[in-house]
Order: structure tokens, then sequence, then C-alpha cells
């Protein structure tokens, strides 16, 4: 099998303020989700990701700090990693991802090992 990262994109700017228990619901879905796949032996990791984060660019001898300005449509929520046959069946694991739920979408992309 190989595997594939799956990018939560997305998503975020619905999620506002909510008390623990508000989040506890929100979350259940990706926890559920998460679960199931492990279940199937498809589950490598996953985290959530802080929002923000910074761009590094070589510029000349030196190096440039950018951001955050990722867009909110645009960042980057978290990660799975996970076991899929072929591009085809990673595909069909990430539509059962909670992300679009709250208007996000999931990139997907094989992780190349050699």
């Amino acid at each position: 099998m190989a595997k594939y990262m799956l990018l939560l994109r997305g998503g975020r700017e619905s999620l506002g303020e909510y008390t623990p228990e508000q989040f506890q619901v929100m979350i259940q879905p990706y926890v559920d989700w998460s679960r199931r796949l492990r279940e199937e032996g498809r589950l490598v990791s996953a985290d959530e990701l802080a929002s923000g984060g910074r761009t590094l660019r070589a510029k000349g001898s030196g190096f440039v700090v950018d951001g955050p300005f990722t867009e909110t449509k645009e960042d980057i929520g978290g990660y799975f990693i996970i076991n899929a046959t072929d591009e085809a069946d990673a595909i069909e694991l990430a539509k059962g991802c909670p992300n679009f739920s709250h208007g996000g979408f999931v990139e997907v992309r094989e992780i190349v090992e050699r």
C-alpha cells in the first residue's frame, strides 16, 4: 500500500468560539472518522495544526521570514497520513473527512518513499 497525506484546508472560519461542550460536538466527527481509519489499518498518523505559521525564503545570502499571511480558506488546519491502494482509493477515503461540513476542502498527496 502507498501512503498519502490528506491536508485539511480551510473551514476554520466557521469554527468561531465554542464552549468546551460545543467544541466536543464539533470535533467528534473527526474522532469517529479517524477511529474508523485506524480500525481499517489505514491511519498512519494525524494531527491538528495551529493557525498561521511562517514562510521561510532564501534571499541572497540570508533568509526572509514572512507571515502569517495565509488566507483562512487556504489555512492548513491539520493532516492525516493514510495507507491506500492507489490515488483513487485515497480520494474515496478523503471523501469521508468531516472538514467538508465546515466549508473546507482536502488536498490529497501521495508520499514518495525511496
